[in-house]
């Protein structure tokens, strides 16, 4: 039993903390996301010092929010880190979160808005290095994409997410090179 507790520990800490350690480029500096959702500014960061700036991002269709809820279209504000980046055929590209975090998911059950079945899976899933459920009522799938066919107009135009932050085809493009899971994404 030790033997067994003692692996799964061993799994854990190197599927929790490589990734982390991939987000530093080679000074050793953090390489982060900052989300500016009233600039509509993405914004790839080494420490404090700026790589890479895309303007112009959309948001979900209904602004932001800190208690954030299936269908709300709204985007949720914190801390978040990046747990895949994927091609997508709908997106070109998905950069997802590890939304719902714990935090989140205790706001929510501890003001009535998730239950005890769902807080415990959601804790659960953090405690064992798992991405937590996207099926509760907090919502899920969240990250940040590109137009894939989309309007660019609309765009340019409009916030029209379902609570995802989208960047145009090509600033997609430019940022899966910059970043990798584990990335810190701080949205504002």
């Amino acid at each position: 039993m030790f033997r067994l507790t003692c692996c799964a520990l061993l799994l854990w800490c190197c599927a929790t903390l490589v990734p982390l350690a991939r987000a530093q480029d080679s000074t050793g500096e953090e390489v982060w996301i900052a989300v500016d959702t009233a600039a509509l500014r993405l914004s790839v960061m080494r420490g404090k010092h700026t790589l890479r700036r895309f303007d112009n991002i959309a948001i979900g269709s209904n602004g932001v929010t800190r208690d954030k809820r299936r269908g709300d279209e709204k985007t949720p504000l914190g801390e978040f880190h990046l747990t895949e980046i994927r091609t997508s055929e709908r997106f070109d590209w998905f950069l997802g979160f590890d939304y719902p975090t714990l935090a989140i998911a205790e706001r929510a059950w501890r003001k009535g808005g998730i239950g005890d079945g769902a807080y415990a899976a959601i804790r659960t899933a953090w405690r064992s290095g798992e991405p937590p459920p996207q099926d509760t009522v907090l919502g899920g799938h969240l990250g940040i994409h590109g137009l894939g066919r989309g309007n660019l107009e609309v765009h340019l135009t409009v916030n029209w997410t379902n609570g995802c932050i989208a960047l145009t085809n090509e600033q997609v493009l430019e940022l899966v090179e910059l970043v990798y899971p584990g990335t810190r994404v701080t949205v504002y």
